[in-house]
């Protein structure tokens, strides 16, 4: 088997204009897959230098030594078609710690082509450290390194207008774009003594010439396959020992920053000529509740409904004949009504949505998803269920069913085959549940979980009690599981 490097697989040569701020699977099997196809099938030309994102430099060693070439191994369903492709990515021209090679870092800023820069620093990566200095070798904080590039490019270009850096983080936090304009702006107060009388220009020119965009980033990328290495090495010919798994279906919301338009931005990152599911729009916040409300709010109510009906994996409760149509009512006649995007572009989502819940690829148990379960409810389901009330005029049975669902398997005890129920949440919700279940008053169950506002609804949403109706229906729902099973109520639920 061949090593995997430049002398024995192509390397594509272009010139260095992403800075993209992490190594790690996400990173390799999203972005860097998103820029090799924008290379292939447009005028994008671009290659990426990667810089270490923590003191550990195990992958960034394991890239170097393969001259930055890997494969990304897509699985799952698109479009009706089973997916199960390899694409050598190269077009990572080197990686760098800024831990050790700090000198360089900074040389990244003098190069005149550089125009992005990318990141994945985890949630907590977005944050401000008031410790950093201006001359530290580096700044302890990714936000604070980014300050510190950026005022290398404003003094080595003197400020010109046109060598600005678009800016798009892939972290997982909403308005991530925000977040770290804001947190640079404060590193720019922080270190204003330290700007050699810089610091009005810099600070014009960060706001400016610099455009921090917003993303939201969805693909689900399981990272390195060990249990398949082997067989993907002797497919692929090659002994490359950073193969990333992740799911074909892909998707990248960008906000425009405010100083630069749609049109504009789209010219330089023209993803859309690539045909890739790369959207570039006005706000992401429709695209962010649609992923929680269509992608997550499905998730968190199937999974004790499957599971209270003896089905343990996400796919096999997609084809189950009762669970499948469970899953389609809230989804499409629940959920999809309460968004405000254009319906066609929500049933599109929608069904994107339930091909990868039934990618046959990925065994995702229905527990795994169970961890905080009321918390999950409450951001993904609350806000449907009531807007779904005040549209309707009527509560939606789906839902509904979903949280009595919840509320029967945080009883614990045996599922009819003697399966343990074995919830999982903060100490004071398990006992308050453990408190009403002992009482084996279902009305009071019901009474006491919808009350539970301090715990888990918060002060936005209160006592769930004043909902209309909603105290009765969890009741009744909790009766019928008792008394018939949970498979039982569900064919009566989506069948009515």
């Amino acid at each position: 088997m061949k090593a995997l490097n430049k002398l024995t697989a192509p390397k594509a040569v272009a010139p260095e204009r992403i800075i993209q701020f992490g190594e790690g699977n996400f990173l390799r099997a999203f972005v860097d897959w998103i820029i090799k196809n924008m290379n292939d099938k447009t005028d994008f030309n671009s290659s990426v230098v990667v810089v270490q994102g923590t003191p550990d430099a195990f992958v960034t060693q394991l890239l170097q030594g393969q001259d930055c070439l890997y494969h990304v191994n897509l699985q799952g369903r698109l479009d009706g078609e089973v997916i199960n492709s390899l694409t050598r990515i190269d077009v990572i021209s080197r990686a760098l710690s800024p831990f050790t090679q700090f000198d360089a870092f900074l040389a990244l800023a003098d190069q005149p082509e550089m125009r992005f820069v990318i990141s994945n620093t985890t949630e907590a990566g977005i944050a401000f450290d008031p410790e950093c200095k201006l001359a530290d070798r580096p700044a302890a904080s990714y936000p604070g390194k980014l300050t510190q590039l950026l005022y290398r490019r404003f003094k080595t270009f003197n400020g010109a207008a046109d060598k600005g850096f678009i800016i798009m983080p892939c972290e997982l936090i909403f308005e991530n774009g925000h977040h770290l304009k804001d947190i640079i702006n404060k590193y720019i107060e922080l270190w204003k003594d330290q700007f050699d009388g810089d610091y009005e220009a810099f600070k014009a020119w960060f706001n400016e010439s610099c455009y921090v965009c917003a993303t939201l980033v969805d693909r689900i990328v399981p990272g390195f396959p060990r249990k398949d290495i082997k067989q993907i090495q002797e497919k692929l010919g090659y002994a490359d020992n950073l193969v990333v798994q992740g799911e074909a279906f892909h998707l990248w919301v960008i906000e425009r920053a405010s100083n630069i338009s749609i049109e504009d931005l789209r010219k330089e990152f023209p993803a859309d000529k690539a045909g890739l599911q790369v959207l570039i729009t006005d706000s992401e916040a429709p695209y962010h509740e649609r992923k929680v409300t269509l992608l997550n709010g499905p998730h968190t109510v199937l999974s004790p409904v499957a599971f209270l009906s003896g089905v343990n994996i996400v796919r096999d409760a997609c084809n189950h004949p009762v669970i499948g149509k469970y899953i389609n009512k809230v989804q499409f006649d629940e959920l999809m009504q309460t968004l405000n995007l254009p319906m066609d572009e929500l049933k599109k989502f929608g069904a994107d949505v339930l091909e990868r819940f039934n990618n046959p690829y990925v065994d995702h148990q229905v527990t795994s998803i169970m961890l905080n379960s009321f918390p999950k409810f409450q951001t993904r389901d609350l806000p449907g269920l009531k807007t779904y009330l005040e549209r309707k005029g009527e509560l939606p049975k789906g839902l509904v069913l979903g949280l009595a669902a919840l509320i029967t398997y945080y009883k614990g005890g045996k599922r009819e085959d003697g399966t343990e129920i074995v919830p999982n949440d903060d100490k004071k919700i398990m006992d308050l549940l453990t408190e009403l279940w002992a009482t084996g008053d279902t009305r009071k169950v019901a009474e006491g979980v919808l009350a539970a506002k301090d715990l888990i609804w918060g002060e936005e949403h209160g006592d769930l009690n004043q909902i209309p109706g909603l105290t009765d229906l969890v009741t009744e729902y909790l009766n019928a599981i008792q008394a018939k099973g949970m498979l039982e109520t569900v064919k009566e639920v989506v069948e009515a």
